[in-house]
């Protein structure tokens, strides 16, 4: 590609970008919000859906990598990771301007069950799509605007070790497959715009 996202740092900022691309379009236009894991994706995403009254996906409910370790290769587990079909499925509905359902990865109980009872999400101005692998080419048709999520990797860090209590072999496998999608197949230039989280 031949040119470099522009970069927004606050909400605002963000929202003025949302609107001005949303302007003219009649159904509900879908934003992704991808990056890496610990970027502040899932922040943002409730944060800014207050600011323009958005719904909010969590890429997370759609999480099909399983429980064990894998001894697969990067690449793979991208497409493993996360199940697009059914996020396809739920933002093809949206799109179209219908009311959709969808079963979430049980991370409660963490061995491959989904939730009961689906969520449901009814179509609104703005819908969020947030988590890694949002972006991803093969959502590319039902995404008006892609947004890489960025934040300094000291952060990033801290905010996992907070989190996850320590990084082992379960989280590096999908860190990998992190890098390698963020390099090789959605790479920054590849965003319509990219977030710098200010923390």
């Amino acid at each position: 590609m031949d040119r470099y996202p522009p970069r927004v740092t606050g909400i605002k900022d963000l929202a003025e970008h949302v609107m001005a691309a949303a302007h003219g379009v009649d159904r509900p236009f879908i934003l992704a919000l991808d990056g890496r894991s610990g970027a502040g994706k899932s922040t943002l995403a409730a944060a800014f859906a207050t600011e323009i009254e958005a719904a909010v996906i969590e890429g997370d409910d759609f999480y099909a990598g399983g429980i064990d370790l894998r001894s697969d290769r990067p690449e793979a587990r991208i497409d493993a990771c996360i199940d697009w079909t059914r996020q396809r499925q739920v933002l093809r509905g949206l799109h179209a301007g219908q009311a959709v359902e969808w079963r979430a990865f049980d991370w409660d109980a963490f061995d491959g069950r989904l939730c009961h009872p689906p969520k449901r999400l009814s179509p609104a101005p703005y819908v969020i799509l947030e988590g890694v692998y949002a972006a991803r080419p093969e959502l590319a048709d039902l995404l008006d605007l892609r947004v890489l999520v960025e934040v300094a990797p000291g952060i990033r860090t801290a905010r996992l070790l907070d989190r996850e209590g320590a990084i082992g072999g379960w989280e590096r496998q999908w860190h990998e497959a992190e890098e390698h999608y963020f390099r090789d197949v959605m790479p920054p230039e590849c965003f319509d715009l990219i977030y710098r989280d200010p923390a």
